[in-house]
């Protein structure tokens, strides 16, 4: 059976923030998705994968072709999209290319910051909600698994993760270019997810004077708040407490923007002006861009810290050099177990064949020759297995060595063909 791997996708180089967020899959959103990608004739397997700065299907089929059709169309059709809309903005990767992307992924080499640990950890999250609902099967569990030891590989071979400069310590730069100091600044904290939290956490380790915490669920705002030595403020209450933040990180996606230029406004009148600087890590935004237009308000989004990541990338790419040559070797075994999965099947069904043949033209040969003593019927018994042996011997070799490389389908289908694999003994006979 034919098979082929196909990934389509954006992520922070093909697509700005702006877009990327249109097609974001939310909490609650990826097991029914997954379903519907299920339910596309010719899907066998699927996955998606969507963080702050990717979304990605990643599907296995019988037709790449058609395969490479349906996905930019589903996920065009998830967010009410047209596929117009996306057309320019999608990469799509097919066989080998699919499966070295997804490793590249999971060994951080294809993230706005190389090295960082976080994606690994959201790989293995998305790719069990697939599993959970069903979607994935022999292929995209052994690769996805595989991607997963690749990422070990890479940070313990290479020191990448050592190196790296992570999108909260650029937030913290960015931050010291607004304010000369931050020892009497105060900052905020909307949403409690990982992101949020580490960021916070950089901005205390540069002296921050005071953090507050705000979170939908007080109860988190409360526990992340005493981990930080901050002060949890009620969601309810963010209008009140918002003119005393001079640093706001917006960390915590919904339907809605969390502030907007209304709320950023009447936060300005009160500081009488005083300039607040707001870092959205969050996709889709937390914040309003609108709020951008305000005198005195500062506001980046997740996008804008890919200028100050690269100026910090020189020292990592001797280890993203080796971590390459590691992705491409384990592409490589990846590949030769995955065309195995056709070849293997050819050749057990040839030997088969060929066995039956072979036991079948004995019992007749020996049957006719009468009585014989047991040296004899061995010597013609071992006459018909070498003679079986030397007929396997030239079409498995091919078929092993061309298992790798894209000839592998033609010797497959030529075998199946030339010795009629598949068909019944009296129905080969009667030809």
């Amino acid at each position: 059976m034919e098979r082929a791997i196909v990934l389509v996708g954006l992520n922070h180089r093909s697509a700005p923030v702006a877009v990327r967020e249109q097609v974001a899959f939310q909490n609650g959103q990826l097991g029914p998705a997954l379903r519907r990608l299920m339910d596309l004739e010719g899907v066998h397997e699927g996955t998606i994968v969507s963080t702050c700065n990717r979304v990605e299907v990643i599907a296995c089929g019988a037709d790449p072709t058609r395969l490479s059709a349906l996905l930019p169309r589903f996920l065009a059709g998830e967010h009410d999209l047209t596929e117009t809309a996306l057309a320019a903005h999608l990469y799509t990767h097919a066989d080998r290319e699919a499966v070295r992307h997804l490793f590249r992924v999971a060994a951080s080499l294809d993230s706005m910051v190389v090295g960082e640990p976080q994606i690994l950890g959201q790989l293995k999250e998305q790719y069990a909600a697939a599993a959970a609902a069903g979607a994935s099967g022999q292929v995209l569990h052994r690769c996805f698994h595989k991607s997963f030891s690749v990422a070990k590989r890479v940070r313990s071979e290479t020191g990448i993760a050592e190196k790296a400069v992570s999108v909260a310590s650029a937030a913290v730069e960015l931050a010291r270019g607004i304010f000369d100091r931050l020892t009497d600044k105060s900052a905020m904290l909307l949403g409690a997810g990982a992101m949020g939290e580490l960021t916070a956490r950089h901005l205390l380790a540069q002296g921050v004077g005071s953090l507050m915490v705000a979170n939908r669920t007080f109860e988190r705002a409360i526990d992340v708040a005493r981990a930080l030595g901050g002060m949890p403020v009620p969601w309810d209450g963010l209008s009140r407490t918002l003119p005393l933040a001079d640093l706001i990180i917006g960390a915590a996606s919904g339907d809605d923007f969390l502030l907007g230029p209304a709320a950023m406004e009447e936060a300005l009148r009160e500081r009488r002006r005083r300039p607040m600087f707001v870092i959205d890590l969050a996709v889709p935004r937390a914040i309003d861009p609108g709020v951008n237009a305000l005198d005195g308000v500062y506001l980046y989004d997740i996008d804008d810290l890919e200028g100050v990541i690269a100026d910090n990338r020189g020292a990592r790419a001797a280890a993203a050099a080796k971590a390459e040559t590691i992705v491409e070797a384990e592409v490589d075994a990846f590949w030769g177990w995955f065309t195995s999965l056709d070849v293997v099947p050819t050749i057990v069904a040839l030997r088969e064949k060929l066995e039956a043949l072979r036991q079948q033209e004995l019992e007749r040969t020996l049957s006719a020759m009468g009585d014989l003593d047991p040296k004899q019927r061995q010597a013609i018994e071992r006459l018909s297995v070498t003679l079986v042996n030397k007929i396997l011997h030239t079409p498995v070799t091919t078929l092993r060595r061309h298992q790798a490389d894209r000839a592998e389908p033609f010797y497959i289908e030529a075998a199946r063909r030339l010795f009629r694999l598949g068909v019944a003994a009296d129905d080969d006979e009667e030809e």
